[in-house]
């Protein structure tokens, strides 16, 4: 049985046994606390560089949906993206058996094909505990058998994460619908779009650093995404202000990180939490 390390930027040091991928790996180590849900958080481009850790102490039991599988819009149904984002996954216990009409394969075996790590064995009580306490931390996975020096830390966050989470090229979802919206995606979650949808919008997703022009919409919806507002998404900043700055009015709505950029367009200024509010955390 494979074993491995989770390090933190401190020293500490939580050791366990390698599910998924055999590969070290670094990122900022972040919890959740939701007791469900590990597909969607997993493939939900916010946690793009971070290794994940679940604070509900059983997970897999459940397994993993068909990823390629879309609803009537084609969008992703049971996914939040086409790929798993997160650097890599820390659970206290793992099962590989697993039962739900729509699973298709189990956690593991899903995590191996996107090369992604995971750890079971760890105390995630405690290690959850310490980044509460001590805010969120830079971490790597270190595989037995590998010199821990050899593996350095690495802040992704130090790099535009929204530029490899957003769509290369625009795209229109429900075509026939009333309102015509448009969505700049910094790391937008499958759902959002298909509830967008499901109010019978149009909706094109234009790339992060896209000028989408005002006169051709009725309302701007700005998604959620990975990293630090004030330094990677000036383009999206200049396409916020054109649009709350103009003589014609028209809505702009902004969750997570979208609803921090409009506050950077308005003039304000944003600062990082001592640890983020993932899952079912309480503000």
């Amino acid at each position: 049985m494979q074993r491995g390390t989770l390090i933190l930027e401190d020293g500490s040091e939580f050791a366990g046994f390698v599910f998924g991928a055999t590969t070290n790996t670094t990122g900022e180590v972040v919890f959740q606390t939701g007791m469900v849900g590990y597909p969607e958080s997993l493939t939900d481009p916010s946690y793009c560089g971070e290794i994940l850790v679940l604070t509900f102490p059983l997970i897999g039991n459940y397994g993993v949906p068909d990823e390629k599988a879309v609803d009537e819009f084609g969008i992703l149904r049971w996914v939040e993206s086409n790929k798993i984002y997160a650097s890599a996954l820390i659970v206290s216990s793992y099962t590989e058996q697993y039962s739900h009409w729509n699973a298709v394969e189990s956690l593991a075996s899903w995590l191996k094909k996107h090369n992604v790590p995971g750890l079971y064995g760890i105390d995630t009580r405690m290690l959850t505990k310490k980044l509460r306490e001590h805010g969120t931390m830079l971490g790597k996975i270190v595989m037995e058998g590998t010199d821990p020096k050899s593996i350095a830390f690495q802040d992704q966050n130090k790099s535009n994460l929204v530029a490899q989470v957003s769509l290369p090229k625009p795209r229109i979802y429900n075509p026939t619908g009333k309102l015509s919206i448009a969505c700049i995606d910094c790391g937008l979650k499958m759902n959002q779009l298909r509830i967008l949808c499901q109010l019978d919008a149009k909706v094109t997703v234009f790339p992060w650093n896209y000028p989408v022009k005002q006169e051709e919409y009725d309302g701007l919806f700005l998604s959620n995404g990975p990293g630090d507002p004030q330094t990677q998404c000036p383009d999206t900043i200049t396409t916020i202000k054109s649009w709350i700055n103009s003589e014609i009015v028209k809505p702009v709505f902004g969750i997570c990180l979208g609803h921090q950029l409009m506050a950077l367009a308005a003039g304000m200024k944003t600062a990082k939490l001592k640890y983020g509010n993932r899952g079912h955390n309480q503000v």
